[in-house]
């Protein structure tokens, strides 16, 4: 795996054909849990019509999601998308244990702007919500990787904002 590298999806990149878009190297290996981090939504995303997903590090919470392998070449596109240039999210490594009790060192995203305050998802105030899409996208990669149905029934009552407008979804890389 010498020109390889782990990376940990929890938002839309899940979904392979949304992952796919900009890391076509990018396989499936495993799902699993990223132990003491909480699943939280902050800043506005112009492509997503609401804000996107992040990572917040909380005792005794966690976030489940899909790991990738990528080719290294994937490595800035994946940053790209991620607008690290831009100060929207930063690279982290962190230790994901999959069902099996592997743990796995992986590279994931963490926005730079944390939120003031922890709120319980479904009580997300309306300025922090996603869009429907958005949602949709996150749950269509949960179920298409056969993520635990306890965490996808947590998906689903994350509340969204209500947006009906255009998704700009296939921005250039470096647009959030």
């Amino acid at each position: 795996m010498s020109n390889k590298f782990l990376y940990f999806a929890y938002g839309s990149n899940m979904l392979t054909k949304r992952i796919h878009i900009n890391n076509p190297t990018a396989e499936r290996k495993n799902i699993g849990l990223l132990k003491n981090f909480r699943l939280d939504f902050l800043r506005h995303s112009r492509r997503w019509g609401g804000c996107s997903a992040t990572i917040v590090p909380t005792e005794n919470y966690n976030v489940w999601g899909v790991i990738w392998e990528l080719h290294e070449c994937n490595m800035a596109t994946l940053d790209c998308q991620e607008g690290v240039a831009n100060k929207v999210y930063f690279p982290l490594m962190v230790d994901v244990e999959t069902p099996d009790g592997q743990i796995l060192n992986c590279r994931v995203y963490q926005q730079c702007d944390s939120p003031d305050e922890h709120v319980k998802l479904r009580l997300l105030p309306s300025h922090r919500r996603p869009s429907p899409l958005y949602i949709k996208t996150i749950l269509e990669g949960a179920k298409e990787n056969k993520i635990p149905a306890e965490y996808i029934k947590f998906l689903e009552i994350i509340p969204h904002n209500n947006y009906s407008g255009k998704c700009e979804v296939n921005l250039p890389l470096n647009e959030s």
